[in-house]
């Protein structure tokens, strides 16, 4: 049995597509997911399963939430070592993740970016913030806090 998260793009966002977290759990269960849990408000889901095809379980999950809710919701799954990874290999050295962490934002791409357009993207990064992109995982520090960022 493995161990995943899987990430619900645009729901609960200004009362749009609005999924109540007990509903999806119950989604989860139905799906056969085991040992599923949520987190808070954010459609952050937990579960357990034996498809090791990723692709599959994100077909499946967005496809009951389809059938369910009469909306499309992207959903991105990685597994916990993924995400193990991801922190352990975050790009900001200097950074105290216990004090500062508030201040560290990690996000995902659902794809590969292309390379013009990361580059076009780094352009608009100011000092003293960072922005370093590594595969489909996307790393942002703003030192100033986030709401003041202008990217």
């Amino acid at each position: 049995m493995t161990s995943y998260i899987s990430l619900l793009r645009g729901i609960n966002v200004s009362g749009q597509k609005k999924v109540l977290m007990a509903d999806l759990r119950a989604l989860f269960e139905a799906l056969k997911f085991e040992e599923v849990s949520t987190y808070i408000q954010s459609g952050n889901v937990i579960f357990q399963s034996n498809e090791k095809d990723t692709c599959k379980l994100i077909a499946s999950i967005e496809m009951a939430l389809c059938e369910k809710y009469n909306f499309e919701v992207p959903v991105q799954i990685r597994h916990f070592d993924e995400l193990t990874s991801i922190i352990n290999e975050l790009p900001f050295k200097n950074i105290n993740v216990e004090e500062d962490g508030a201040k560290v934002l990690i996000t995902f791409l659902a794809e590969l970016p292309i390379n013009a357009n990361v580059e076009k993207l780094l352009s608009f990064v100011l000092e003293p913030e960072k922005l370093h992109i590594v595969g489909k995982t996307v790393y942002l520090h703003c030192p100033n806090g986030y709401g003041r960022s202008k990217l």
